[in-house]
């Protein structure tokens, strides 16, 4: 721990999985005796505060009427683009990938002079960016800066590896020409225009086709059973944090109804973005309810349309942090989050990726024999069934599971993140 008392500054995308993310390490820090702040997006408002950090927070679009849920432009996005969900992952890029690209940039631009002034209102020793896109205004501020890739490690790229988003094979070259040409095709310009304006504003150049740039330290949340064997190492200036779990969230009890039921117990959740896409939450929870299991279902914000058997209980949002040691078996869509916090506890996953980093981390689950890789839209009954009953059944994979959950736990990420963090201030 450094020998002073610091202010830290976390920027994360709007979304869950980052914002929660800077929570869990953020909370750390704030315990060492540091003055944690969050120029979060706007509609975080209340969110963060109770929990001991100083809320300092900001637009990135025109602000709406009324009230928002946190992270609520991103549930009203997916909602609207749930049908791109089924095209397979080279044709989402050009549908689905590049407007997500186009928003986060705007974002970026709209943001510019509002968190110019956050930061000099604060004065941080160091500024953390959990996100995808640059903001110069964070580094250029003359402060150190830190990114954080709290997404699936395929997005720090290395030719030897697959291309981020495909969610093709480490073992095979298979597919992935063709798929790092759509990609340049798509998205060449929008990131030409990008550069221009990050540069325009002081800031370096970005790499070519990627939308950040490295820091002065660099982190990427995943454990090392997940991790790739890359043909290009990372520089010294990278770190690899095997999990890094929030110790924020409420304790849970399973619910009476469920606590002493037959059969093993399973949490579903396909996350606050994909569980709004309602009639995938009923296909999937009508063949589970087929199972002699019971279920502990993360309904999201559309919760109210979503019905539940009665071998499953559920709510719009749950302590997953706290679920998930409690259960048997995760069925998730994959997000980096989830993945890497199933993997902190030990537990087998079914994965339905939606988009984003959520192909690959399905991918490199099922892949290294952790879990199993199903289509969302396109699995049958059987195939669901099958692999739970072979994922609950696996003695040897239980075994291999736990002793990698003692080795990540024993890491302590949390911690080893928030050393960087100061030793990046110092």
């Amino acid at each position: 721990m450094t020998g002073r008392r610091l202010t830290v500054l976390f920027m994360p995308e709007s979304a869950y999985g980052p914002t929660n993310n800077c929570i869990g390490i953020g909370d750390v820090l704030r315990r060492r005796g540091h003055q944690v702040v969050f120029a979060a997006e706007a509609s975080w408002a209340g969110k963060l505060a109770p929990l001991g950090f100083t809320e300092d927070l900001v637009q990135l679009s025109e602000p709406p009427e009324g009230e928002q849920d946190a992270g609520q432009f991103w549930k009203d996005f997916i909602a609207s683009t749930a049908g791109e969900f089924r095209k397979p992952p080279i044709e989402q890029l050009d549908t689905w990938i590049r407007p997500v690209w186009e928003e986060l940039i705007a974002g970026a631009r709209y943001s510019h002079d509002q968190l110019t002034e956050i930061i000099a209102r604060n004065a941080p020793d160091v500024i953390v960016e959990d996100n995808v896109v640059a903001f110069p205004a964070l580094t250029t501020a003359g402060q150190p800066f830190v990114r954080i890739v709290s997404c699936n490690p395929l997005e720090v790229t290395d030719p030897g590896l697959p291309p981020a988003f495909s969610g093709l094979p480490a073992a095979s070259a298979d597919g992935r020409a063709e798929f790092r040409a759509e990609y340049d095709r798509v998205h060449r310009k929008i990131w030409g225009e990008f550069n221009d304006w990050v540069t325009g504003q002081g800031a370096a150049p970005l790499p070519d086709l990627e939308f950040i740039g490295d820091g002065a330290a660099n982190l990427y949340v995943y454990p090392e059973i997940a991790d790739y064997q890359r043909t290009v190492p990372l520089g010294p200036s990278w770190h690899r944090i095997d999990s890094s779990v929030r110790q924020t969230d409420a304790e849970f009890t399973v619910p009476a109804e469920l606590a002493d039921g037959p059969g093993a117990l399973i949490y579903f959740s396909l996350g606050s973005l994909g569980s709004a896409d309602v009639p995938l939450m009923r296909r999937v929870i009508d063949c589970l309810a087929g199972t002699p299991h019971r279920y502990i279902v993360s309904k999201g914000p559309l919760h109210a349309e979503i019905d539940l058997p009665p071998n499953m209980w559920g709510a719009e949002f749950l302590p997953q942090t706290s679920v998930i040691p409690l259960v048997d078996l995760v069925i998730t869509h994959g997000g980096n989050n989830t993945t890497t916090e199933c993997l902190h506890f030990g537990k087998p996953m079914i994965v339905l990726p939606l988009f984003w980093d959520q192909h690959d981390n399905a991918q490199r689950i099922d892949e290294l024999g952790l879990g199993v890789r199903l289509d969302p839209y396109r699995f049958t009954e059987q195939a669901m069934h099958a692999a739970i009953a072979r994922l609950l059944g696996d003695a040897a994979l239980a075994g291999r599971l736990a002793d990698s959950s003692a080795l990540i736990r024993s890491r302590q990420g949390l911690s080893r993140a928030a050393d960087i963090i100061e030793g990046a201030a110092g």
